[in-house]
C-alpha cells in the first residue's frame, strides 16, 4: 500500500458492493456467491439508495456541524459508516461500478475521458461525446437489471435529462426511470416508487459535486450545499415508512487544488515528448504513449513529479489491484503510463481540457480524502 492512499475494497466494502448487498436484504440476491466479510444490510421488503455526488466520508466528518442527520448516522455506524470508491475516484466509473456491480477493469468506464482503442480520440464519459455504443463500451448486465430480472422493482429516480444518456444505458439499463429535477419531485418519486415489494429505488443528487468542483470544499458555498443536502435525506427518511430502509453513500470525495499546486503541461514541452493522447483527468491521469516511449515517459514523468504524484505503467497500476480484474477490450483503454496525484496537486492541459483549469474542487485519485465514502443506513 502506498503511504497516504486508500487502496479500493473491492468485494466487501467498496461502491460497487452495495447493490448486491441491497439485493440480499431483499431476498433475490445471490447468497451462495456471498464472501464472508462483504457487505451486509439487514432484511427489508423495501430499499431506497441515496447517492451524493461528491460527499467524501471524510468530508463528512470534517464538516459535521453542516449535516447534523448525514453525520450523526455516520457516528452511530457500528462499522465505521464508510466504504471506499474505485479508481479512479470519480463520478463516471464511481456511478457505472454502483449501477453494475462490478469494478472498473470490467465495466470499462476508467475515467472522465478514456482512449477509444485504435483511435486518436478520447470519450467524455459524462458528455459521451463520441460515436460509441454504450451497450458495447459495458457490455455487462447491470446489477439493476439483474434485480429486475430476479423479480424486485427497480426504479431510478433522477433528471429528466439524464433519461437514455450513455452513461445511463451503461450504468443503469434494466431499471424503470422516474424523471425529477428538483428535490421534492424526487422524494415523492421515492416514496411512491419504494410501496413496490421488494423493491429497489435509486436517487441521484449531483449538487454537491458541482458546487465543491466551482467553488471547492471549504467554501461557504459548499457547506451551505451540504446543508440543503442533509435536510432533503433527513425528509426523505421522515416521508418513507418505517419497514423501508434508506442507505446513503457517494461516489468520491474531493480535495481543493490551489494555483501553486497545479502544473499545465503545455507549459513543460518535455512532458509531452512520446505521448500520442492525454486523458483521465486533473488527479489521475491516463498517458497514452507512442509506439516504444512508455520507458521515457514514465522515466520523465516520475522525475519531473516526484513524490507529488505515484506514476507508473499500466501494469503496474493493475498488479497493484486499482482497477480489479481488468478485461481484455478494458486494458487499451488504460493509460500505458498512469499518473496517480499526491496531496493537492493537479496535472491540467490548458489548451487540451481548458474548462478543468477553471475548477477548484478535484477528484480522482487515491486519497483518503477522496476515496473514502460513506455507506450509511437508517
Amino acid at each position: 500500500m502506498d503511504a497516504g492512499f486508500v487502496e479500493p475494497d473491492y468485494g466487501r466494502r467498496s461502491l460497487a458492493d452495495v447493490v448486491p448487498a441491497i439485493g440480499r436484504a431483499l431476498g433475490v440476491g445471490d447468497r451462495d456467491a456471498t464472501p464472508d466479510d462483504a457487505l451486509v444490510l439487514p432484511p427489508a421488503p423495501a430499499y431506497v439508495l441515496f447517492l451524493v455526488d461528491g460527499l467524501g466520508a471524510r468530508l463528512l466528518a470534517r464538516y459535521a456541524h453542516a449535516a447534523p442527520y448525514l453525520s450523526g448516522l455516520l457516528a452511530q455506524s457500528a462499522d465505521g459508516g464508510s466504504g471506499t470508491a474505485g479508481v479512479p475516484s470519480t463520478t463516471a466509473t464511481s456511478l457505472t461500478s454502483l449501477g453494475t456491480g462490478l469494478p472498473p477493469g470490467a465495466h470499462g468506464l476508467v475515467g472522465f475521458t478514456a482512449r477509444v482503442p485504435g483511435t486518436d480520440r478520447l470519450l467524455n464519459h459524462l458528455a459521451w461525446d463520441a460515436q460509441v455504443d454504450p451497450a458495447e463500451w459495458q457490455p455487462h448486465p447491470t446489477a439493476f437489471g439483474t434485480l429486475a430480472a430476479s423479480g424486485a422493482t427497480v426504479s431510478v429516480v433522477n433528471k429528466r435529462e439524464f433519461r437514455g444518456s450513455g452513461l445511463s444505458v451503461a450504468s443503469t439499463r434494466g431499471a424503470g426511470y422516474v424523471g425529477a429535477d428538483r428535490a421534492g419531485e424526487r422524494i415523492a418519486a421515492a416514496v411512491a416508487a419504494s410501496a413496490e415489494r421488494p423493491s429497489l429505488t435509486y436517487l441521484y443528487d449531483s449538487d454537491l459535486d458541482w458546487t465543491g468542483h466551482k467553488w471547492g470544499v471549504a467554501s461557504s458555498q459548499w457547506l451551505q450545499q451540504l446543508a440543503m443536502i442533509d435536510a432533503e435525506a433527513e425528509q426523505l427518511r421522515d416521508a418513507l415508512p418505517s419497514d423501508r430502509r434508506l442507505v446513503v453513500v457517494a461516489d468520491h470525495g474531493m480535495i481543493d487544488s490551489p494555483h501553486d499546486s497545479r502544473v499545465d503541461v503545455d507549459e513543460h514541452p518535455e512532458l509531452l515528448d512520446g505521448l500520442a493522447l492525454i486523458g483521465g483527468e486533473a488527479r489521475f491521469r491516463h498517458l497514452y504513449c507512442r509506439g516504444g516511449a512508455v520507458d521515457d515517459v514514465l522515466a520523465t514523468w516520475r522525475g519531473f513529479l516526484g513524490d507529488r504524484a505515484l506514476v507508473l505503467t499500466r501494469d503496474e497500476a493493475i498488479g497493484r489491484g486499482w482497477f480489479g480484474p481488468v478485461d481484455a477490450a478494458v486494458r487499451p483503454r488504460l493509460g500505458d503510463v498512469v499518473v496517480a496525484a499526491r496531496d493537492d496537486l493537479g496535472v491540467f492541459s490548458s489548451t487540451r481540457f481548458r474548462y478543468e483549469t477553471t475548477l477548484v474542487g478535484l477528484h480522482g485519485s487515491l486519497t483518503a480524502d477522496e476515496m473514502s465514502i460513506p455507506i450509511l443506513l437508517d
